[in-house]
């Protein structure tokens, strides 16, 4: 198992970062966009051609508020509001890379966030379906993912523990946020033969990825490394 250290003081970070660049600053985004996956991707192992080639075109600087853009091709988590955070981009490639995407798979996303995760998955396969329990993170995450002209995306406002039942079953399944077992909702919904990858463990504990496939019914799972991810939570019923 590897562990993956994050960076949880942000506003060290910000008193040490160099000026905010603007959204205009196209160059300056692309040089940075190339080096994030040359330095903190591909030279951490990921191989996969397509996933480096997603995280190479989706600007990640879209996704975060603007006051931290100048920060958002560093290898570590940032805030999005609402308490919640967009994943270090390695854990984002990893995670995408786990599930062995083909073009025809349809996917469901568990924690729409900023959609930045959502934005990966659509370069990748065919239909990408996200739910976000936070009302305003998830009508925010639509308005850019639509900015951008994604057109096999849906975002959903609701329970991630519930899954989206009315259009599974998936392909693959990606959660990003922890409960502490996985979903008994999401493993009916994931397809015979489907793949999962989920963090698991309580908030403030040390949590385990882990990457499952789902077999004669059941889910047989593999710890494959320490996290740390905001809780899942809960809706009301």
């Amino acid at each position: 198992m590897r562990k993956i250290q994050f960076f949880l003081f942000f506003f060290i970070i910000i008193l040490i970062c160099p000026p905010t660049l603007s959204a205009g600053d196209t160059d300056d985004f692309v040089s940075l966009r190339e080096s994030m996956v040359d330095r903190q991707i591909a030279a951490m192992g990921i191989e996969d051609p397509r996933v480096l080639e997603a995280m190479r075109k989706v600007p990640r600087h879209l996704f975060v508020p603007e006051r931290y853009r100048a920060l958002s091709y560093r290898d570590h988590p940032l805030p999005i509001g609402e308490d919640q955070t967009i994943s270090q981009p390695y854990i984002v490639a990893f995670m995408t890379e786990a599930l062995n995407l083909r073009p025809e798979d349809r996917v469901l996303e568990i924690g729409t966030g900023s959609g930045y995760q959502a934005a990966i998955l659509a370069e990748l396969v065919k239909e990408v379906y996200t739910i976000e329990i936070i009302e305003k993170l998830g009508k925010r995450a639509r308005q850019t993912l639509d900015t951008l002209g994604y057109k096999n995306i849906w975002v959903k406002i609701g329970d991630g523990y519930k899954g989206w039942p009315e259009n599974a079953p998936f392909d693959a399944i990606i959660v990003t946020c922890a409960p502490e077992q996985i979903p008994e909702a999401l493993v009916r919904q994931l397809d015979e033969g489907g793949r999962m990858i989920i963090p698991v463990g309580r908030q403030g504990t040390v949590q385990k990825l882990v990457r499952a496939v789902k077999k004669k019914g059941r889910i047989v799972a593999k710890d494959v490394m320490y996290v740390r991810f905001v809780p899942m939570v809960k809706g009301r019923d």
